[in-house]
């Protein structure tokens, strides 16, 4: 296994920084699209009942089964892997999203208003503040969920360590077949370490103390 490790290193390195990456950036958009989505449904009871549904609907997909699907229409590589880990990571944050964002005290909303505050400033001054811990739980179950997402998609070619899990699965009882899966899940759930590690550190930079949850 050392002998593994040591000759592949730079091979390794590299895959964790795409693998990384790749769940980061898909965080990042899915994060925005999902906030923007729940500032459009939780004041509608129909349309964040539609939104609730839809997430519940779309974790039960299987990954594996919508990465076979995608490589049809986006054929194999980068694309179908950003597509399915930015559609996994999505569904968790919108869901709490809007628990969130409905979970603020009218109290807060109308003393908001008395104060003679805007629409846009009471979301971004005090709903979005209040929600934020809610949201950010749900960017955490998000990035551990699709950090694993992320290996599968190299399936259809994805970036990532998967390919490493791939590549050992595919000659399973050959030379370094083992070392090979051992080095992509390991490495997959460091990274997944790690980045839960940045989202703690993000929450106490970005949340007050005194609405830590």
């Amino acid at each position: 296994m050392t002998d593994f490790v040591s000759q592949r290193w730079n091979d390794i390195l590299f895959s964790s920084w795409q693998h990384f990456s790749m769940v980061f950036q898909c965080l990042v958009v899915a994060g925005v699209l999902a906030v923007l989505a729940a500032a459009l449904t939780y004041q509608r009871p129909a349309w964040r009942s539609a939104a609730d549904s839809i997430s519940a609907v779309g974790l039960t997909i299987p990954s594996f089964a919508l990465i076979g699907l995608l490589i049809a229409p986006l054929g194999f590589g980068v694309l179908p892997a950003v597509v399915v880990v930015g559609f996994y990571a999505l569904l968790p944050i919108l869901r709490n999203a809007i628990v969130g964002l409905a979970g603020v005290p009218v109290s807060t909303v109308e003393a908001a208003r008395g104060l003679g505050m805007g629409r846009r400033r009471i979301f971004f001054r005090i709903e979005l503040p209040l929600a934020w811990p809610v949201i950010l739980a749900g960017i955490r179950v998000s990035g551990q969920m699709v950090m694993g997402i992320a290996a599968v998609a190299a399936y259809a070619l994805g970036p990532g360590l998967g390919g490493f899990i791939f590549s050992g699965l595919s000659r399973l009882g050959g030379a370094n077949s083992l070392e090979s899966v051992v080095t992509g899940v390991v490495g997959v759930v460091l990274l997944a370490l790690i980045l839960d590690l940045l989202l703690i550190g993000l929450g106490r930079l970005s949340i007050p103390r005194g609405i830590r949850v």
